[in-house]
This record gives C-alpha cells, sequence and structure tokens, in this order.
C-alpha cells in the first residue's frame, strides 16, 4: 500500500485564504507584542485552517507486476549455417527455462527473419524487431533484452542512441570463433553502357580465417556463359574489362573458388545488373520523289531522339526528259559511292520511299545493299505505284531478298487495312490501337500495290487478303514491304486516321533488332513475391519451360496461353537467387531478390559488432559453446545496477505496480474533527482567563 494526503476544500480556496488572512493579522499582533496565549491563538488558527482544508489520507491499492524480458531469436538466412539454428533453440530453450524459475520476470518471445527492405536488399533487423514486439510494454516494466545471433546485425543503433530503450541488451553469438569464409565483393562497376563500348568492373576477394594470402581462380559470367577466368590475391583490387554486349540488361556475374571448409559458398558469387544503351541508330532514307508520304516518314524518324537521320530525295520524275544531268539537277550532290559502298555498314536502316532506279544508283550498288542484309542490316521498302512498273527495284539484285515481287497490278479503290491472323501474333502489329476487331477503328487506305511470290509474314492485308505489310528475316538482316504510300492518309487524320506513328515505329524499331519485338522471345521478371516467365512465338504453343533454380534444382513449369501470341507462367515465393529459364533453344536469365545481399556479404559469425551498442545499454556480449551447461546464469538487478558480470546477466527488476483502487479518509470529519478545534479553542480560553 501507499499513503498519500489530499485537500478538499469545501469552501474556494480564495476564501479560505482570506478568512486564515484576517484571523492571524491580531495573532501575528499578539506574538509581536508578546501577549500572553498568542502561541495558543496560533495553534487554533492552525486547526481552524486545517478544517477548512478538509485534508484527507488517501491509501491506494497496488499490485505487483513482473518486469519484462525479451528474449530475441535470430532466424535469418545466415543463422542456418553451420549447425547455428541448433545452437540458437538449446540457448533459447535453456534462457526461458532459467527466466521461469524467477519471479520477477515476464517472458516475450520475438522471432525477426530476414528483412526484405524497399530497395529489395535482405539484411538482418534485430532491433527493429525488439522495438515491434516490445511496443506495447511501459518503459517502467521493461526489464531488458537477450539476443540469441550470429553477431551479423545490420540495424544496430549507433552508441545505443535512438533506440527508447534504458535496459540492459545482452547477445549470445552463435557459431564459432575458427570459422572460414571467403567472398566477393564489387566495390565499382556502371550501371549503364553504350554497346559496342569498353567497361570496367572492380573488384577484390576478401578472406577470414584462411592462413596466408594464396591465389585464388575467379571466373567471369555473363547471361550465365563463361567468358574468362583469372587468378587474383585476397584483399587486392582487380579489374574486368570487356565491351558492353547487347542492349538491355547485361547480368555480369564474378565466382571465387569455393573452400572445403568454408562456411557457405552463397558469398562466392556476385551479380551486376548493367543496362546496355544503343548509340543513336543511324537511318538513310531515300524518297524517290516529293510526294504527300514524304513528311510523314521525316516526321516519325526526326521526333525519335535516338534516330540520326541521313535524308535524299531524289527531285527529277520519270517524266522529266529534257538532258538535264542529275548533277546539275541535285540541291547538294548525291554522295551514292560513299553511302552505298564505302559507310553503308554504319546505317542501322536503308529506307526506299517511293524510289525507283532513274541512274542515280547503279546495279552494283543494290548488289551492295543485298549484302548488307545478309549480314545484318535492315530496308525497308514504302512502295508506290513504281513498284510495279518499269525501273522498279525489285528489277535489281536486291529482288533477292525482298519478301514479294510485284505482280504489275495496282488497285485504287477504297479498303481498310487489316491485321491479319499472323499479325495478331506479331509483335509488330499486335494490339495495335483500334484493330482489335474485324472492323478496325481507322480510316481507309485508295491504293495497294499487288504481289506474287510472297515468302515473308504477312502481318496486314486488305479485305480480300492481299498483302499490305511484309515482314521477313534473311540471314543475318531483315526486310519489310510496306505495299502502300497511303499511311500519310492516318497521319492527317482522314477519316479519324490511324495509329501510323504506333505500326510504322514498330516495323522500323523491329528492323533495327528491339528484343521487345523479337517474334521468338523468352523472357522472365521479377517483382520480389513472384517469377513470371513469358514467351512470344508465332509457332503456336511452345509447351513448357524448364526452370532452374538458385540451388540448381530444375523444375518444369507449364505455359498457358495468355493471349494472341504471348503464353506465360508464374511461379509464387521464388527464392532468392539467380534463376535460368528455357524453352526450346531459348534461355533467359532473372535475379530474384537483390544481387548481393548484406545478409551473406558477411556470415563469419562475431560479437564485435554489437560491442559498443551493449555496453552503452549497460549488457554484454557472449559466445555460445557447444552445449546449454555455458548459458550464462540470469540474475535480477536494481535499475541501473551492474547488469553483468563473470559467467552472469542481469535484468532490472523496475517493481512496477499497478494501481487497483484509492481508500480516501477525511482527517476532520465528524466528531474527530469537531474534538480537535474544541480543544484549541478551550486552550486559547482557558489561558487567557488565567
Amino acid at each position: 500500500m501507499q499513503y498519500d494526503i489530499a485537500f478538499t476544500p469545501e469552501l474556494p480556496i480564495w476564501l479560505v485564504i482570506g478568512i486564515c488572512a484576517v484571523l492571524a493579522l491580531p495573532v501575528l499582533a499578539g506574538l509581536f507584542q508578546r501577549v500572553r496565549g498568542s502561541l495558543i491563538r496560533l495553534l487554533a488558527l492552525a486547526v481552524l485552517a486545517l478544517a477548512l482544508l478538509n485534508p484527507s489520507l488517501l491509501v491506494e491499492e497496488r499490485e505487483a507486476l513482473k518486469s519484462v524480458v525479451a528474449v530475441v531469436s535470430d532466424e535469418s538466412a545466415s543463422q542456418k549455417l553451420d549447425g547455428r539454428s541448433e545452437q540458437t533453440a538449446s540457448a533459447r530453450s535453456a534462457i526461458m527455462s532459467r527466466l521461469a524459475q524467477l519471479d520477477a520476470f515476464e517472458v516475450r518471445e520475438i522471432t525477426a527473419g530476414d528483412q526484405i527492405s524497399s530497395t529489395t536488399d535482405v539484411s538482418t533487423a534485430l532491433f527493429k524487431a525488439l522495438e515491434s514486439g516490445i511496443k506495447d510494454i511501459p518503459a517502467d516494466r521493461f526489464a531488458g533484452a537477450v539476443m540469441i545471433t550470429d553477431g551479423q546485425v545490420h540495424d544496430i543503433p549507433l552508441g545505443g542512441a535512438n533506440t527508447g530503450i534504458n535496459a540492459p541488451i545482452h547477445a549470445l553469438i552463435t557459431g564459432s570463433d575458427d570459422e572460414r569464409d571467403r567472398r566477393i565483393v564489387i566495390s565499382e562497376a556502371p550501371r549503364y553502357g553504350v554497346v559496342g563500348e569498353p567497361y570496367e568492373i572492380r573488384y577484390r576477394v576478401e578472406e577470414t580465417g584462411f592462413p596466408g594470402n594464396q591465389p585464388v581462380a575467379v571466373s567471369v559470367y555473363l547471361d550465365g556463359e563463361l567468358v574468362t577466368v583469372e587468378e587474383v590475391l585476397p584483399g587486392d583490387v582487380f579489374t574486368f574489362a570487356d565491351e558492353v554486349a547487347h542492349g538491355g540488361k547485361n547480368i555480369i556475374e564474378l565466382r571465387v573458388e569455393t573452400h572445403p571448409e568454408e562456411l557457405t559458398d552463397t558469398n562466392n558469387r556476385v551479380f551486376h545488373v548493367m543496362n546496355g544503351i544503343r548509340e543513336n541508330l543511324r537511318v538513310l532514307l531515300v524518297s524517290g520523289e516529293p510526294h504527300a508520304g514524304e513528311r510523314t516518314w521525316r516526321n516519325l524518324l526526326k521526333s525519335d531522339a535516338s534516330v540520326d537521320l541521313v535524308h535524299f530525295t531524289i527531285l527529277r520524275p520519270p517524266e522529266k526528259q529534257d538532258g538535264t544531268p542529275i548533277s546539275q539537277l541535285s540541291l547538294i550532290a548525291f554522295p551514292t559511292r560513299e553511302l552505298f559502298v564505302e559507310k553503308i555498314d554504319e546505317f542501322d536502316l536503308i529506307i526506299f520511299d517511293r524510289y525507283s532506279r532513274r541512274g542515280v544508283l547503279p546495279i552494283l550498288y543494290f548488289d551492295n545493299i543485298a549484302r548488307y542484309v545478309r549480314d545484318g542490316g535492315a530496308v525497308l521498302v514504302a512502295a508506290g505505284p513504281e513498284f510495279g512498273q518499269d525501273g522498279s527495284i525489285a528489277a535489281t539484285p536486291l529482288s533477292d531478298v525482298l519478301p514479294a515481287l510485284p505482280s504489275g497490278s495496282i488497285d485504287e479503290i477504297p479498303y481498310k487495312p487489316l491485321i491479319s491472323e499472323t499479325g495478331r501474333m506479331h509483335p509488330v502489329t499486335r494490339d495495335l490501337d483500334g484493330g482489335a476487331t474485324d472492323d478496325p477503328d481507322w480510316s481507309r487506305w485508295f491504293r495497294l500495290i499487288g504481289v506474287q511470290d510472297t515468302t515473308g509474314e504477312v502481318v496486314m492485308q486488305d479485305g480480300s487478303e492481299q498483302p499490305l505489310l511484309v515482314l521477313q528475316r534473311f540471314d543475318e538482316g531483315r526486310v519489310a514491304l510496306l505495299l502502300s504510300d497511303h499511311a500519310w492518309l492516318w497521319a492527317r487524320g482522314f477519316e479519324g486516321g490511324g495509329p501510323h506513328v504506333q505500326m510504322l515505329r514498330r516495323m522500323a524499331h523491329w528492323l533495327m533488332k528491339e528484343p521487345e519485338l523479337e517474334e521468338e522471345r523468352l523472357v522472365a521478371e521479377s517483382d520480389g513475391n513472384s517469377l513470371t516467365i513469358r514467351r512470344q512465338t508465332l509457332g503456336g504453343s511452345p509447351g513448357s519451360a524448364d526452370v532452374r533454380s538458385p540451388t540448381g534444382q530444375t523444375v518444369n513449369v507449364p505455359l498457358e496461353p495468355e493471349e494472341a501470341g504471348i503464353y506465360s507462367a508464374t511461379i509464387d515465393d521464388p527464392e532468392l537467387g539467380l534463376y535460368r529459364v528455357a524453352n526450346g533453344d531459348l534461355d533467359a536469365l532473372v535475379h530474384v531478390g537483390p544481387p548481393n545481399p548484406r545478409e551473406f556479404a558477411d556470415v563469419v559469425s562475431t560479437p564485435e559488432k554489437l560491442a559498443p551498442m551493449l555496453v552503452a545499454s549497460g549488457g554484454t556480449a557472449i559466445r555460445l559453446g557447444a552445449d546449454a551447461a555455458d548459458i550464462p546464469r540470469i540474475l535480477p538487478v536494481r535499475p541501473g545496477a551492474q547488469a553483468a558480470g563473470n559467467g552472469w546477466i542481469g535484468f532490472q527488476n523496475n517493481q512496477a505496480s499497478v494501481l487497483k483502487g484509492i481508500n480516501r479518509i477525511s482527517l476532520f470529519s465528524g466528531l474527530i474533527g469537531l474534538a480537535l478545534l474544541l480543544f484549541a479553542f478551550v486552550a486559547m480560553w482557558t489561558r487567557e482567563g488565567r
């Protein structure tokens, strides 16, 4: 029980003070003049003042509460190494048993697993788990905490600051003090690189517990394929140099050889994802003559910041035969030899827009253009009426790589361009805006060049299934044939227009081998919670995909149709690490989680990281032995007292309590108060009556 005094005057306090002040004046005057009985009057005044203040005795009834001890178990990935899980379980059982024998403490168990942050890094966050586990406990009840961990904790408050914990924190360190481990660390690497340009990755190998300084082998892989093997000395910084292989993600993996006595080989490999960026694409646009659609091509290509455009227009129409030399008709000299012989391989795409032979390009140059296509170049022919007439480029060596040849017919009747069955699966025309139905929401065209001997993929056609857009690969290169010059009607908004930018840009980027527009493509992506596999194909169901996990296990996953030409599968809750997905002759790599998680950056158990924070809190770190007999004794200590010693750890016994009720006893109530007042006044009158 606890006792206290409370005053509850029946009159306002200002009135009580006023009454006492008035009565005190003659009493004080009497004391000053040494009048007999003044002390008795002062005593009577004091008794009256107490009566007016109405003092009460408060008796509190309290229930004692136990102090709370938190037992935090580290169950992160590094705790699963080398028998640490068994050590943790044994230590936790012993600690719980000993705390149960002490009536002063209540135990709260807290488990801390892998912490995955918003940056998808994986770490051990014991203090965050501790704060979350005791947030409902009043500060005066918290006795302290014991953490069972390997010491590799990544959220340690500096110097014990900002924890809000005023109690000793102890740590029981799992593992052993003779552990060995080897790891590789990337110290510097670019996030982006230009395709074909050199880059450098700086790295080092670190060792713990290995005698000497012997060289070790480091293997470098690009997208899962071995690039080179290098001999390096642990502790020294080495540089791997190469050229950016391709656009998009380049997954670079460095592996250091594994020693049979080290803790784990998980940190013997590191990954770096570098995004390959292509330099500006070079496009050569040759317009056969000025026409309404010429500006459509120019505006489209100039609006793309990644395209460097070289554009020439042949100004002389075929019907003009005035004998003027071509060189005198040109606004500038047409550098045919420089463009089509010397620098042709520097272009990513050559576009012939309504071009016809007029003696500008010798026949030999077309043979060189066909060679350029077979070696990996790209040609787009935007055909007009001249394609089916004399002087057509189809009557040159370029015909060997054209996906169709002119039949000589030219239809000039209105029609709506339609997406063919193949086109609904092809990435160039699939999902074109407004084209999902049999009656597309776009305007008509009014010219179609007839062709024969079609060998390519017809992705667009008219209502009678005559080819409109034909795509084809030739050896390493690609060719597209657009059999109308009326795409400009969409650009001008005729009858509502159509998706000319979307269609023409996709077509140009397919020709320039944009990975996302490949007809046969396998992609694997991860958002951390799931692994999604997407297969793009024109050949029907691709069957299933073989998925090899980071631990080397391979599972067969069926690919289900998602939309026309797209098949997909999803794996939920994948383990962290690098996955290889294969389907037929295609494969893809994807990394789930962070490439190099902090959880495995250093796995050697140590008390050194926690020591400063533990000392600041009044606790200590103790390395566990082989059995539970090495668990320290547990003692209750006073708040602020020493909480650790030789073979023992302590927790604060705060002796907290909770208020159950209050009894109030009035000291001047009833006969007792009346008797005191009468006694005081009788004493005063008796003294004055003598």
